[in-house]
């Protein structure tokens, strides 16, 4: 089943752009960015921001990520996929990373959430950007602690030109 993935959530004045693989079964069914309740990334990307963006409603959610500068997105617009892993997707077809520039014209730095994500990272730096993987706040990703994931994504807080991309 071909499935398609959400519009870039950002603006003009957005420095930091957060790209995930696809959203998953829960994110398409309730149209939003991370709404699986034990994906962390709202813990996380809260946390590293020090807004308690987990508690609070989608749309304010959204309002706090962009007045620190970060927008969302994910690097495949669309998909054929079963169920919500990653390893599922099949028939992909990337977002228009060309319209970058256009869309978010501050933006310094790319996050991905995650390896699937990050497999773009090369081709983002290519055009200039400063990337950073990040381990994925998927519950599918048990291998790190929330406090080892923390650790790293709190480097998303860094405006340093000279990152280089990191797997986690």
């Amino acid at each position: 089943m071909k499935l398609t993935g959400f519009p870039p959530i950002g603006g003009r004045a957005t420095h930091t752009l957060i790209l995930g693989s696809f959203p998953g079964v829960a994110s398409l069914a309730a149209t939003q960015y991370y709404a699986h309740p034990r994906n962390q990334f709202w813990r996380l990307v809260g946390a590293a921001i020090d807004e308690p963006l987990h508690e609070l409603a989608y749309e304010d959610r959204l309002a706090r990520l962009t007045g620190h500068g970060i927008g969302l997105w994910d690097v495949l617009a669309a998909c054929d996929r079963e169920g919500s892993l990653d390893s599922a997707i099949r028939n992909a077809s990337p977002n228009d990373f060309a319209a970058f520039h256009e869309r978010f014209p501050m933006l310094r730095k790319v996050c991905f959430n995650g390896k699937t994500s990050g497999k773009f990272a090369p081709v983002i730096a290519a055009a200039g950007y400063a990337t950073l993987v990040l381990p994925s706040s998927s519950p599918a990703n048990a291998i790190l602690s929330f406090d080892q994931k923390l650790r790293i994504w709190r480097d998303i807080l860094t405006h340093d030109e000279s990152d280089q991309a990191r797997v986690g």
